[in-house]
């Protein structure tokens, strides 16, 4: 019986809380809110080119017969998995550019792994230098100009 006496006067208080409620759920719905602004897409930046992308590392490097085989099945591989990617309806650009990119890095990889301990070294070497000239091009880009 103390059970039903006291939720009886608790529904009454939740009732009423509601109620006192709804007029300013009710106010706040009908004043619509303007919509957020989406910013544009922008394009992403441009794609190097296959070429660009592997040989500029590997290029000038003295290949054995057996290298250029298997430097040339690594790369066959890759280029029948991205006419796959480029295909496929399913994925969006976003998706597609991801896929792509992975296979450059598998790519680059395989062939790295075909590679001799000197040859590794000088594209070790390239890579550095390549990174010293990107940190280098940030740096400058960073830099205030100055004004005339």
């Amino acid at each position: 019986m103390n059970k039903a006496r006291f939720a009886k006067p608790v529904a009454v208080a939740a009732g009423v809380f509601f109620l006192s409620t709804v007029p300013a759920l009710t106010r706040a719905q009908s004043s619509p809110t303007p919509p957020a602004e989406i910013p544009p897409k922008t394009s992403p930046p441009p794609r190097a080119t296959k070429a660009q992308r592997t040989t500029d590392i590997f290029a000038g490097l003295p290949y054995t017969e057996d290298q250029k085989a298997k430097i040339g099945k690594i790369r066959e591989d890759m280029n029948s998995r991205r006419d796959a990617v480029i295909k496929d309806d399913k994925l969006n650009p976003e998706q597609k550019d991801a896929f792509l990119q992975g296979f450059d890095r598998m790519e680059r990889s395989e062939i790295y792994e075909v590679l001799t301990p000197d040859q590794k070294m000088e594209v070790r070497k390239r890579l550095l230098a390549l990174r010293h000239d990107a940190q280098k091009g940030q740096k400058e880009k960073k830099l205030p100009q100055p004004q005339r």
